[in-house]
C-alpha cells in the first residue's frame, strides 16, 4: 500500500510539472499578445488615458505601484513556491539534478551582468542597472518553445524550467541585496516577528493555509513599510508554506500538501492574470520624439547586448564546459543545436528585468524608457535566434555524455 502511495504521489508531481509547463507557455504567448498591445495603446490616442490611469492614486499608492508592490507579490509567491517544491521534491531535488541547470544559471547571470557593465562602466547612474539583463522570463521562453511543439523534447523545457527557477532565485537575492531603499528597522522586526509566526505555524503541523494568507497579508504591509521591496514577502511567506500532507512524511506522497494545493490555485490566475497585467502596465512606452539612436545608447545596449550575448554565452558556454567535463549530461533526446537554442531563448528577459529596471531608475522615467526599449529589442532578438536555431537543429536519437549532434 506504501509503494503505490508512493507511485500515485509521484504521478501527480509528474502531472503538476505538465501542467507547469503547459499553463506557463500558453501564458507566455498571452503575455506577447498583451506586451504588443500596450505598445500599441502608449502610441495611439488612447496613450494620455493609458498614462494617465498608471500615475492615478487608489489609496496610499498609485496604479502602478499597487501592481507592482501588490499584484506582483503574488507572482513572487508563486515563484517561492516552485522553487521550495523543486528544491525539496522536484527537478532540483538532488545535486545531480541541480548541477547542470544550476551552473547554467549562474552562467547565465554573470555574463549579462558584465556584458552590461562594459557598456556602462562611465556612467556611474545607468551601473545601477547591472542586473537588469541577468533576468530570464519562463513564461516567454515556454511560449516560443510551444511553438515548436515536439521538436523540442520534454527534458529541454524541464531544464529551462528548471534554469529559469535558479534564476527567479539569483533575481530575488539581487532584488534584497541591491535594491533596498532606507531600512525602518522598526517595521524590519514586525516582519521577523510575523516570520516566526508563520514558521511556528509550520512546525506546530497547522495545514490549514487561511493562517498562513492572513499573515503573509500583514507581513506583506510591514515589509511595504520597511524600505525592503515588498514583493519579497511573497518569497517568505512560500518557504514557510508546509510540502508535507502530515509532519514526518515524505514530500513525493503529498500531492495534496498545503504547497501543492496553492501553487495548484495559483498557477492559472499568475499566468492569464497578473504577469498580463503586470506587462501591459509596464511594457507600454511611447515613442514619440525618441529616434533611432536611442537603440545606440550604451544603457539600450547594454540591456539588449547583455540578454543576447550574454545569456547565450553564459548558458551555453558554462553547460558546454560541464558536459565536457564529465560533470553533466545533455538533456535526455537534446542535441548541442538545440542546447544552443533554448540558450538563446533565456535571454527573453521580459517580465524579471522590467520589474529590476523599475527598481534601478525608480526616479528616472527617461532611464526606464531606454530600459524597456533595451528589453524589447534584446528579448525580440533572443526569441527569433532561438526559435530559428530549435527549427532547424535536430534531436538526438539517445543521449549521449558530451556527444555532439
Amino acid at each position: 500500500m506504501d509503494e503505490m502511495a508512493r507511485i500515485v504521489g509521484k504521478g501527480r508531481i509528474r502531472s503538476m510539472l505538465r501542467d507547469f509547463l503547459d499553463s506557463e507557455a500558453a501564458g507566455g504567448l498571452v503575455l506577447m499578445a498583451v506586451a504588443a498591445l500596450a505598445i500599441l495603446v502608449a502610441n495611439s490616442p488612447l496613450a494620455p488615458t493609458y498614462f494617465g490611469a498608471m500615475s492615478s492614486y487608489i489609496g496610499p499608492l498609485n496604479l502602478q505601484h499597487w501592481i507592482n508592490d501588490a499584484l506582483m507579490a503574488v507572482f513572487f509567491l508563486m515563484v517561492g513556491l516552485e522553487i521550495k517544491r523543486e528544491m525539496l521534491d522536484g527537478q532540483l531535488s538532488s545535486w545531480s539534478r541541480r548541477v547542470l541547470p544550476g551552473v547554467a544559471a549562474a552562467g547565465g547571470m554573470v555574463a549579462p551582468a558584465l556584458i552590461y557593465v562594459a557598456f556602462n562602466s562611465g556612467d556611474p547612474q545607468a551601473l545601477r542597472g547591472w542586473a537588469i539583463p541577468s533576468a530570464t522570463d519562463i513564461a516567454f521562453a515556454l511560449g516560443v518553445l510551444s511553438l515548436l511543439g515536439p521538436r523540442v523534447p520534454v527534458s529541454l523545457k524541464v531544464f529551462l524550467a528548471a534554469l529559469a527557477i535558479i534564476d527567479d532565485l539569483g533575481a530575488v537575492v539581487i532584488i534584497a541585496l541591491f535594491y533596498t531603499g532606507d531600512l525602518s528597522l522598526m517595521d524590519l522586526g514586525g516582519a521577523a516577528l510575523v516570520l516566526a509566526a508563520l514558521y511556528g505555524l509550520n512546525r506546530g503541523g497547522v495545514r490549514s493555509l487561511l493562517p498562513y494568507l492572513l499573515l503573509g497579508l500583514v507581513l506583506w504591509v510591514l515589509v511595504l513599510r520597511s524600505g525592503v521591496h515588498a514583493t519579497l514577502a511573497g518569497v517568505l511567506l512560500a518557504l514557510t508554506i508546509p510540502i508535507r500532507l502530515t509532519p514526518g512524511t515524505p514530500e513525493a506522497t503529498d500531492a495534496e500538501s498545503p504547497l501543492h494545493r496553492l501553487e495548484h490555485m495559483l498557477h492559472k490566475p499568475v499566468a492569464f492574470l497578473v504577469v498580463p497585467i503586470f506587462g501591459f502596465a509596464n511594457a507600454g512606452v511611447s515613442f514619440e520624439g525618441i529616434s533611432a539612436s536611442v537603440l545606440m545608447e550604451p544603457l539600450t545596449l547594454g540591456v539588449a547586448g547583455g540578454l543576447v550575448l550574454g545569456k547565450v554565452i553564459g548558458v551555453f558556454g558554462a553547460s558546454a564546459v560541464m558536459i565536457r567535463l564529465g560533470a553533466a549530461d545533455l538533456p535526455a533526446g537534446a542535441g548541442w543545436g538545440q542546447l544552443l537554442g533554448v540558450s538563446l531563448l533565456c535571454g527573453i528577459g521580459f517580465t524579471m528585468s522590467l520589474f529590476i529596471g523599475l527598481l534601478a531608475f525608480a526616479d528616472t522615467p527617461a532611464l526606464q524608457d531606454r530600459v524597456k526599449f533595451g528589453i524589447l529589442a534584446g528579448s525580440l532578438v533572443a526569441g527569433l535566434l532561438g526559435y530559428l536555431v530549435l527549427r532547424v537543429a535536430r534531436r538526438e536519437a539517445s543521449p549521449s555524455r558530451g556527444s555532439a549532434s
